[in-house]
């Protein structure tokens, strides 16, 4: 049986069976595989040790991108978190952190988990793993949770994109943050009825927001939209789970989305056309690196 990619249709089927959407997905997963879902959470286990290496290597030190434009900023964040002086607090401090950290990872080369894709590999692990650190949630509940923003994330794959080349940054990072918007709702106690919600908040947040890497590079803005995104993932999880509700249903947050990724010139996606890789600043970054002629 296919997945069911509409969440008017799912939520009906969700509480019919008293299952939430981890669960659905879950089980979707080990009928379609053939496998135990003992095995299946298994390997989810072994995807969330991937997470937590990336999320944490550049909190322990700097980490430096094979160009050089970008690395240093988790370990930078961090160690200013220590001081006590941030404003964000702890938990949403450590997700932002950890956010920079595996997307800095991702700059140099390591082993991340793209979720939904490596330009947007921070926002995920970066929330969830901030309820672990702060002792909001337990590694099981993590674990239930990825299965939870997978099924958003192949809901929203299905019918639009997570492609930067097809539809912006919006089909990453606002796909990313709507994972983890969604899988924070469940883990915390909210409905699937709420989990849409927020869902829905976070992609509404960044509509249309562009894909414009600096010489076509994962670093510039990139690293920081992940720090962002999972900001904007935490806001729109704490926003549901208060009660508060998207006017425009996930389904057609999600079409809209497409719709407006289709609508964008292709210098907006992710060809280094437009946008910040078109300033100044970053055609002269693409001249050191001898890059600029590819991308005029």
């Amino acid at each position: 049986m296919s997945f069911e990619v509409r969440s008017e249709r799912l939520i009906p089927l969700l509480a019919q069976k008293g299952i939430t959407i981890g669960e659905y997905a879950l089980c979707r997963e080990a009928e379609h595989s053939g496998r135990e879902k003992e095995a299946v959470v298994g390997q989810m286990k072994e995807t969330l040790k991937v997470m937590k290496e990336a999320a944490a290597r550049g909190m322990e030190a700097p980490v430096m991108s094979v160009s050089g434009l970008s690395g240093g900023c988790a370990w930078q964040y961090q160690s200013y978190c220590r001081s006590g002086e941030n404003l964000l607090g702890t938990l949403a401090g450590n997700a932002v952190a950890r956010a920079l950290s595996a997307s800095e990872v991702n700059a140099s080369m390591g082993c991340i988990v793209a979720c939904p894709t490596a330009g947007s590999c921070g926002i995920v692990p970066g929330v969830l793993l901030s309820c672990l650190d702060t002792g909001r949630a337990t590694q099981e509940q993590l674990v239930q949770a990825l299965f939870t923003a997978s099924a958003v994330g192949i809901m929203i794959g299905s019918r639009a994109t997570v492609a930067g080349a097809e539809g912006g940054c919006q089909a990453e990072c606002g796909t990313a943050a709507a994972m983890g918007a969604a899988a924070l709702v469940e883990m915390l106690g909210g409905t699937p009825s709420m989990a849409f919600h927020g869902a829905a908040m976070a992609l509404k947040n960044v509509m249309g927001l562009v894909c414009d890497p600096v010489a076509g590079l994962v670093e510039i803005p990139c690293v920081k939209r992940n720090a962002s995104g999972a900001m904007n993932a935490l806001l729109c999880a704490d926003m549901a789970l208060a009660g508060m509700e998207s006017h425009i249903p996930f389904d057609q947050v999600v079409d809209a989305m497409y719709q407006v990724g289709k609508a964008m010139p292709e210098a907006l996606r992710e060809t280094a056309g437009g946008g910040l890789a078109a300033t100044p600043a970053a055609r002269k970054m693409e001249e050191r690196l001898g890059l600029r002629t590819a991308f005029e």
